[in-house]
This record gives C-alpha cells, sequence and structure tokens, in this order.
C-alpha cells in the first residue's frame, strides 16, 4: 500500500510540474504574440513577410534561430553596413525589444506560428542548381532543413528573393565582414563559390525544389 501511495504521489508531482510547465509557456506565448505586434508591421502577422519590406518569411522558423538573430542586431553584428537596407531597418526595431525575456517570448511565438509558402519570384535552373548546392549540404542539410548544432537555419522554406539577397550582400562584404560573427564569415567564403549572379538564382532555385520534401520529412 505504502508503494502504490508513492507512486501516486509521485504521478500527482509530474502532473502539477506539466501543469506549470504548460501555464509558463501559455504565458511566454501570449507575451510573445504582443511583442510580436511590432514585427508584424513589416513581416506581415503569418510571418510570410513582405518583399516591399525587405522582410523575409519567418513563420515557424526554429527559436534558437530566431533567438540568434535578434541577438546578433541587438548587438551590432548584423544590421549596421551602409549598404544594407533590411538590416538597417532591422537595428531599430531589435533594439525596441525590451530584454532577453521578450526576446525568448518573442522567439517562441515565431516559432509557433503555422508554416507558410511565400510565392516563388526568382527563377533559375534548379538542376544546375543541384550541384552548386552540393557544399551547402554540409551545415544546411541535403534537404535543406538546417542543423541547430552547426548554428544553420532551415533554408527550403525561406522566400526565394530573400536567400538571393542574402547571397548577394555576402559576397560583396556586407555581410560576414565581422569577425566577431563566425557564421556570417563561413557564409560569406560559400557565397563566393558562386561565380555569378545568374549561380545563385540557379542554387536558389533548388533550395526551392527542396520545399515539399523537407516538408514531408518533418511530418508537416
Amino acid at each position: 500500500m505504502a508503494f502504490h501511495g508513492k507512486l501516486a504521489s509521485a504521478a500527482a508531482l509530474l502532473a502539477a510540474a506539466l501543469l506549470v510547465a504548460g501555464s509558463a509557456r501559455a504565458a511566454d506565448l501570449a507575451r510573445g504574440a504582443e511583442v510580436y505586434k511590432l514585427c508584424a508591421q513589416c513581416h506581415e502577422p503569418t510571418g510570410i513577410g513582405n518583399p516591399l519590406f525587405l522582410a523575409p518569411t519567418i513563420a515557424n522558423l526554429p527559436d534558437w534561430y530566431i533567438k540568434a538573430q535578434l541577438n546578433a542586431f541587438r548587438g551590432g553584428l548584423r544590421g549596421l553596413h551602409p549598404e544594407d537596407t533590411g538590416g538597417l531597418r532591422m537595428y531599430p526595431m531589435s533594439r525596441a525589444i525590451a530584454d532577453e525575456a521578450d526576446v525568448e517570448a518573442v522567439a517562441a511565438y515565431v516559432a509557433s506560428l503555422p508554416d507558410v509558402t511565400p510565392p516563388r519570384q526568382i527563377e533559375g535552373d534548379a538542376a544546375r542548381g543541384q550541384t552548386l548546392y552540393t557544399p551547402c549540404t554540409a551545415c544546411h542539410g541535403p534537404q535543406g532543413a538546417g542543423n541547430q548544432a552547426l548554428n544553420a537555419p532551415p533554408i527550403a522554406t525561406q522566400s526565394d528573393w530573400y536567400l538571393l539577397k542574402s547571397l548577394e550582400k555576402f559576397k560583396a562584404g556586407i555581410r560576414g565582414n565581422d569577425t566577431r560573427n563566425a557564421n556570417a564569415q563561413i557564409m560569406r567564403g560559400m557565397a563566393n563559390t558562386l561565380p555569378d549572379e545568374q549561380a545563385m538564382k540557379d542554387v536558389v532555385a533548388y533550395i526551392k525544389s527542396l520545399s515539399g520534401q523537407t516538408a514531408a520529412a518533418s511530418g508537416q
């Protein structure tokens, strides 16, 4: 009887802990939704983004990546190059987030947004892009699903215009020129393996062809 009593007590404690954790997560998401109202002006309420505001798709990106990028903007690792128009917009927006707790809350909220499918805007040769994408698999994976251990975000579901703009910025040194940001420096080196704009368009076309595979692989 004593053994069964201990089991019942343990089960009750576990249920209470789960309830508290669930309540805490709900509170975080509620706070994240409130903070996201600032972001929605450019990224849209659904997180699909808006190329007119140079705002990429962010819905359902992993929270660790959102936090890393917000903190990079907040700390001046991104968004201060005079030719980075989109970054110059994001820098003050990121600084408007009060503290690390709000960064975590809005990151959790963005990660909770359902997947969206941004419209295709870039034309390229996906078959040629497949070969060009080969070095990218080391970090972003063969299906473009990303790898947290390497700080590599998922890219298959990202806006194609943003992928192209990002490659152009890395290649031109607008991004990846700060020695404090090792991952951005790696990306600059990778972008420099692409000889011209057409090669960038081709690799982006291939990345976008992976989006269906990525969704199927993740069960979405």
